[in-house]
């Protein structure tokens, strides 16, 4: 008994000693959301008209009000958040608005798609429709392999029907939600070190 305490005390020190380079986990989630952000808002603004247009019709598009105003912090949150997240400069801040963007892709453009991003009927969360989901892609396989070079067209991948749903965007919430609490983290964040020069004078 004594010994299994003392293996577990030791396997916690361990653990503990990681906390060390506790800084890798935001800066892991700092750069995976800097593409992600910086293609969503260059996109915007390569195509700004159309998102403007995207944003303010109620029939097809968002239906939010003063839509060019709405595409511009939209854009301006991607494209500066990106920079920031990249720099680590005011993470909590900008966390902050990228992820009131993802609220709104997540409920009001994906919600009506469920919850998953790729159509798969292994996930606890199926499309509604996965059984015409399923039946489209085998048929789109038939036709691939007999008109197509299909080992060629799959060599890099399967093919997959994308549902749309709510997962990446939620996935990327979680991403933000995280970096608001924790920051930029230690060492490789402007935050840290304009926090250590302001703690200094004081």
């Amino acid at each position: 008994m004594r010994g299994s305490i003392d293996w577990l005390v030791g396997a916690q020190r361990l653990l503990d000693a990681t906390r060390a380079v506790d800084f890798l986990g935001p800066l892991a989630l700092r750069l995976y959301l800097v593409p992600v952000f910086w293609v969503a808002g260059t996109n915007k603004l390569t195509g700004f008209d159309s998102v403007v247009q995207w944003f303010g019709n109620p029939e097809w598009g968002l239906g939010l009000p003063l839509p060019w105003l709405m595409a511009a912090l939209a854009t301006a949150a991607e494209v500066g958040g990106a920079v920031c997240l990249l720099l680590g400069l005011a993470v909590r801040w900008v966390s902050i608005p990228l992820m009131v963007i993802m609220l709104v892709a997540m409920f009001a453009v994906h919600r009506e798609n469920g919850w998953q991003a790729v159509a798969d009927p292994r996930s606890p969360f199926p499309p509604a429709d996965i059984e015409g989901v399923q039946e489209r892609l085998e048929a789109a396989r038939s036709l691939l392999q007999e008109y197509g070079n299909y080992s060629w067209l799959t060599e890099t991948g399967a093919f997959v029907i994308s549902n749309n749903g709510m997962e990446w965007a939620a996935t990327y919430f979680v991403m933000l939600l995280m970096l608001f609490f924790v920051g930029g983290g230690r060492y490789v964040s402007a935050d840290y070190w304009i926090r250590r020069r302001f703690s200094a004078r004081r």
